[in-house]
């Protein structure tokens, strides 16, 4: 569908491609990963159009559509109705029905045939759009990424640039371009919506690529990972997991490859210095320097898996009672957020907050960073130090100041050194320390600011959406940093694998409630889907058929070979049901077995054969209502 031949593409004299190709078939789901500044986002838009490439080629299929998600839309803005943004996907419907409605307000005063016959071939011609049924899709998509049905007819303009940007994807989505890009579509995006929009892609007719830092998206999407390297494009046949197990072993081959070469070359400069000045030997030291000359170098193996080497560290640990909140209420005029809630925090807990966005994560972290106003008792611990990050403080940093002057400004009595290591571990090294902050990307400025965070020598630390902005590698630094942090801290994160690394409990906002799960990620997922499960209604009793009194042969009912017919489906379903109804308890009584829950991948492919019968019980239940209630409607005729 897009072929990409031997294209370069330079940034000034930087080569940020050289001779790279790669093949995007009509199915691909694409992951396109590799480290920030590496030309991601700039590989979308040499395929969208946007940027000249210096050489090679870019060809596509005649019928190849683009509809290509980025953070330039962000600065989108009008008075329509989000509900009609949305709607804007379906054009040619949409001109049409203003068409139709301009008929039929003729109509009202010049009845005239040549009018009703365009109206009819108008109506028509709508129909075969599917405009009946595209406001009731462009819904459904908005309400999955989150929007509530009272949002839909508020005006886009008033809704903040994240939401702004949902309201672009929903529309790319309505639109289904054969080839969808999405550049950090999970950005904007809370957990609920995260999943729906995993399940619409990897059910999406077309191809996708998709750029993001959140691993479990990709997992859960991608069938191909494409990652940018050294100017390259380098494919793997699989998920991001696959592509880290298959780099792996690429590197181990690299690396032993590039050792073997680099013994040779330095037999060879041992044989060249030994035997320069010796005139019998002038032929063989030739023939070394030229086999040298002519020599195709293995590249080194980089691990871009940077390790933090130092500990974060506190002088003062806190009480054993960190933060306390004892019927706690907060609301903002009618909108209530919390009402009559207890919650306590201990030292050691490593809290996830999680959950929809419009909940007030936000909120409960002003609230126990005691800088919001509550109705209760809220109850600060003893010698509790707090550390609060938050994008919006990304802005208090100061722009003039050098990398290293503004950690030296976090109070930690650090010596330089000591600062340099820990700005190392975020990725900042040698004369990068002396770079001005305004000079930094969002992701570096997202690093330093962390990194102030993390040396604070605070003991509590409230961490708002950290991950946001950071590539895998500053992400498994974050990772390694929390895992080895002796205090307590309170995390708001949609990222479900760096919720995973680093908690050990999970609070959620339900019912104006603070809910707590005294586990993992991982536990608190298995027992949330177990309490789906067990929520979902039973099927609905089949309906007895009572015996009927024979009719008089010469009285037909039209409508009995029908009703027969359904009756014989009816019964194939309620055997089919009643087989899955079986093999959903032996899985659960399989699931509840110390081999299976002790083994998380046993319990993992359990869970998968679990949601399967699950999901095909209820469509199966459904087509059986369907058929009910037409058995129900032709013996009511009848």
């Amino acid at each position: 569908m897009i072929s990409i031949s031997n294209i370069s593409y330079y940034i000034g004299g930087r080569a940020l491609y050289e001779d790279a190709s790669m093949f995007i078939k009509p199915d691909d789901k694409i992951g396109l990963i590799g480290l920030n500044g590496r030309g991601k986002s700039t590989l979308l838009k040499i395929i969208d159009g946007d940027l000249s490439i210096n050489s090679g080629s870019i060809s596509k299929s005649k019928d190849c559509t683009i509809g290509f998600l980025n953070q330039d839309l962000l600065s989108y803005q009008t008075d329509d109705a989000i509900l009609t943004v949305a709607m804007g996907a379906f054009k040619e419907a949409v001109d049409t029905q203003r068409q139709i409605e301009k008929i039929l307000h003729k109509l009202e005063h010049d009845y005239s045939d040549d009018l009703v016959e365009k109206l009819t071939n108008l109506q028509e011609k709508f129909e075969l759009l599917d405009g009946y049924t595209m406001q009731s899709k462009a819904e459904e998509v908005l309400e999955g990424i989150g929007f509530t049905t009272k949002d839909l007819h508020r005006p886009l303009k008033e809704f903040s640039g994240g939401w702004r940007m949902r309201v672009m994807l929903a529309k790319l989505l309505l639109e289904k371009p054969s080839c969808l890009m999405l550049d950090e579509p999970t950005n904007h995006l809370d957990l609920p919506s995260i999943e729906w929009v995993e399940n619409y892609l990897r059910n999406y007719n077309g191809a996708v690529i998709i750029v993001s830092h959140d691993r479990t998206f990709l997992n859960n999407v991608i069938s191909k990972t494409v990652e940018v390297t050294n100017g390259q494009l380098v494919t793997y046949e699989g998920n991001y997991s696959f592509y880290l197990q298959e780099k792996e072993m690429r590197e181990d081959i690299q690396q032993g490859a590039y050792e073997n070469q680099q013994a040779k070359i330095r037999q060879a400069e041992r044989f060249i210095e030994r035997f320069r000045a010796k005139a019998s030997k002038s032929k063989l030291v030739q023939s070394r320097v030229k086999a040298l000359d002519r020599m195709d170098l293995v590249e080194e193996v980089v691990n871009d898996n940077a390790a933090v080497n130092f500990k974060f560290t506190f002088s003062q640990p806190s009480g054993r009672h960190v933060v306390t909140m004892k019927d706690v209420s907060k609301a903002y005029g009618d909108l209530v957020i919390l009402k009559h809630t207890n919650a306590a925090i201990e030292r050691g807990d490593k809290i996830a907050l999680i959950g929809a966005n419009g909940k007030g994560k936000s909120t409960l972290l002003r609230m126990l960073a005691n800088t919001e106003p509550v109705d209760g008792e809220r109850i600060i611990g003893y010698n509790v130090i707090y550390g609060f990050y938050a994008q919006h403080q990304l802005e208090s940093l100061h722009v003039e100041s050098e990398i290293l002057e503004e950690l030296k400004q976090a109070g930690s009595r650090k010596t330089e050194q000591e600062l340099r290591n820990v700005l190392g571990c975020f990725l900042f090294s040698d004369e990068d320390v002396f770079k001005k902050i305004k000079v930094l990307s969002g992701g570096e400025k997202s690093r330093v600011a962390l990194a102030k965070t993390l040396i604070s020598e605070a003991n509590f630390l409230l961490l708002d959406e950290p991950t946001n902005h950071l590539d895998f590698i500053s992400e498994n630094i974050l990772i390694q940093a929390l895992q080895q942090y002796q205090g307590s801290f309170v995390v708001v994160s949609h990222n479900r694998h760096f919720v995973t690394q680093v908690a050990n409990k999970i609070w959620y906002i339900e019912d104006q409630q603070i809910k707590e799960y005294p586990g993992t990620y991982d536990e608190y997922e298995y027992w949330r889907k177990q309490n789906q499960v067990a929520a979902t209604p039973p099927p609905p009793p089949v309906k007895k058929e009572e015996p009927k009194a024979t009719k008089p042969p010469a009285v037909v009912n039209p409508n009995e070979k029908r009703i027969k017919e359904l009756n014989r489906d009816l019964k194939k379903i309620e055997d089919g049901i009643q087989k899955l109804e079986t093999q959903k308890k032996e899985i659960e009584e399989s699931m509840a077995r110390p081999e299976v829950y002790g083994d998380f991948q046993k319990l993992t492919e359990f869970q998968k054969k679990f949601e399967g019968i699950h999901t095909t019980l209820h469509e199966e239940n459904l087509k059986w209502e369907k058929i009910m209630l037409e058995v129900d409607e032709l013996e009511v005729r009848s």
